[in-house]
């Protein structure tokens, strides 16, 4: 289990990074409007974490994407044999 400490630094990684993303508006130009995606990476000295904030005008897109994401991490898990 992550640390409070490192959940605490992961969290604002994650809140900086977005705050820089929306302070570009050339970080949204070209981007349909009805579903767009934004995508952050991060690390520091015990591993690495990503973040993926969505939008779409049809909650099933978010609903898919988070179910995809979901098989991957079941289908990825350290430790399972296949």
């Amino acid at each position: 289990m992550i640390e409070q400490n490192d959940a605490k630094k992961v969290a604002e990684a994650i809140g900086n990074n977005l705050i820089g993303v929306s302070h570009d508006s050339n970080s949204f130009q070209k981007l349909p409007d009805s579903f767009w995606g934004y995508f952050a990476r991060g690390h520091d000295k015990k591993g690495t974490f990503g973040v993926i904030v969505t939008y779409s005008e049809e909650e099933n897109d978010v609903d898919e994407l988070i179910k995809m994401y979901e098989n991957w991490v079941e289908k990825n898990k350290p430790g399972k044999s296949d």
